[in-house]
């Protein structure tokens, strides 16, 4: 712990990108002044540098996931973990690369232009996706575990008539999940898969490699959705009528 006290924060985001948003949440330039160490930041910000390496280091143990089986989840845990995991990213991620991008198009724009299409095109996803994860946190989830508490309920196993089919909000949301992606596919496009030009700066980097981890985490957003957790409660459904 006491040898990352003098490590350049610079060296922190190229190790891993991900630390940035934590500078970015105290203020502390990675890009320009990344050649101040831990020490000397915290200092001139009047930071606990002990709290500042331990997110820091919480950020950089964080897992992706990738194989946990989903499939031997409840529905109710599953539409849980979807809301507290991918719904609370694209929330805490979405204001970090608007600002990213925001600050790219002043400085790049005029050399890159492509980037002002970048930045509408995410404004655009990040509008329609706070949109879209309400409607399933207000209507679509609390249906699902409604309908998971029935089947873990003795002596009552069916719904009520009144309450409709689960197979519309689906198939709503199903296809608001295509558009988003295409859209995603349109922002990889126009920033060459997320690869930052020679003459791009930290900053530069940093967006572009959270634009690809925001997309890496909307896919398995919505594998998870449209492949487990969808079917899972139209089968559960029919079970229960």
């Amino acid at each position: 712990m006491e040898n990352l006290r003098t490590q350049n924060i610079g060296q922190f985001v190229a190790d891993d990108y991900r630390t940035a948003a934590v500078f970015q949440q105290y203020g502390i330039d990675f890009c320009c002044r990344g050649g101040k160490t831990i020490n000397e930041v915290c200092e001139s910000k009047n930071i606990s540098a002990d709290e500042l390496l331990s997110k820091l280091d919480d950020v950089s143990k964080q897992s992706s996931g990738q194989n946990i089986d989903y499939k031997s989840w409840d529905l109710d845990l599953l539409a849980d973990y979807i809301e507290k995991k991918h719904h609370r990213y694209v929330e805490k991620t979405t204001p970090v690369l608007k600002q990213f991008l925001e600050k790219l198009c002043k400085v790049h724009g005029a050399r890159h232009p492509e980037l002002f299409d970048i930045k509408e095109q995410f404004n655009i996803s990040a509008g329609e996706l706070s949109a879209h994860m309400k409607k399933e946190e207000l209507m679509l989830f609390p249906y699902i575990k409604k309908m998971a508490a029935l089947k873990n309920e003795s002596g009552q196993e069916k719904l009520n008539p009144g309450d409709g089919s689960v197979q519309n909000p689906i198939n709503m949301m199903m296809e608001e999940h295509t558009i988003e992606g295409d859209r995603f596919s349109k922002i990889a496009e126009l920033s060459d898969n997320y690869k930052a030009p020679a003459d791009g700066c930290t900053t530069y980097n940093v967006a572009f490699e959270m634009l690809k981890d925001f997309e890496e985490d909307l896919h398995m957003h919505v594998h998870i959705e449209n492949n487990i957790l969808f079917p899972g409660a139209i089968k559960l459904e029919k079970e229960l009528c």
